[in-house]
């Protein structure tokens, strides 16, 4: 069983799939090596696309991708947003589909009336994007393997980079830079409880190479869902919410 609102920590199988999004993946292996606390910035559009919910809305679709549907891809939670991880060209998809079925806050019409089953904003995050994700562990010891020998000789260094075991210096990487011009950006404030505070955690946490992300129909559908039973939900959560969780084994 995997933790959903009790958050889990990042496998290094997971950290090599988040860190393959970037141009430069042994450099984030390395910081996360050295900083495992430290959320970073990676692109969308390749590995990955990003769709952010509102939390409630957020939580709302992900219990009926566990309770009804097939499960979901990772997901995490930054700064009261929710992000669910899906297949790439879902950002572009997504909110197609969503002005087709006419379930848009405004509906097809485009009026200033929403529906009370009208789906929130969803932010659609793809090619040309990117997102701050979770750190990989929660300020504890390092979960990677360190960087000479492990998962990040999985991915082949650029040219000119620095020699295994530390991180490559990035010259025009298209991925934000640090502050010396390279490499992956690491928020200052990742670290441990200062994590906590932000709302930064993984929700269901990457643990293999190769996760399954849902697609635009899927998400359109518990987006659907979500909505319809947002009618029908006490304003007020119920008392165990923060012990759900997830059994992993049944995502496809």
């Amino acid at each position: 069983m995997s933790s959903a609102w009790n958050a889990s920590d990042v496998t290094p199988d997971g950290a090599a799939w988040l860190a393959s999004a970037g141009t430069y993946p042994r450099s984030t292996l390395a910081l996360w090596g050295e900083r495992p606390g430290a959320p970073v910035v990676l692109p969308c559009g390749s590995v990955f696309d990003v769709v952010s919910a509102p939390a409630i809305f957020g939580r709302r679709m992900l219990d009926r991708l566990w309770d009804e549907g097939p499960g979901s891809g990772p997901v995490a939670e930054f700064r009261g947003r929710m992000l669910l991880f899906a297949a790439p060209g879902t950002a572009q998809r997504l909110p197609a589909l969503l002005e087709w079925e006419e379930w848009g806050a405004h509906g097809r019409d485009g009026g200033d009336t929403c529906r009370t089953d009208a789906v929130p904003p969803l932010l659609c995050h793809g090619t040309g994007d990117a997102v701050t994700v979770p750190a990989p562990a929660r300020g504890g010891p390092a979960v990677l393997p360190s960087p000479a020998g492990s998962a990040a000789d999985a991915f082949p260094a650029p040219a000119g980079s620095a020699p295994s075991g530390r991180p490559a210096r990035a010259q025009g990487t298209p991925t934000p830079p640090t502050a010396s011009g390279g490499g992956p950006t690491a928020l200052p404030a990742g670290d441990g409880p200062v994590a906590a505070r932000s709302g930064s955690r993984w929700l269901v946490a990457p643990d293999t190479r190769q996760p399954w992300l849902p697609g635009p129909e899927v998400l359109l559908w518990a987006a659907v869902r979500a909505a319809r039973s947002a009618v029908r939900i006490s304003i007020f959560p119920p008392a165990d919410q923060d012990a759900k969780v997830y059994d992993v084994s049944r995502r496809r």
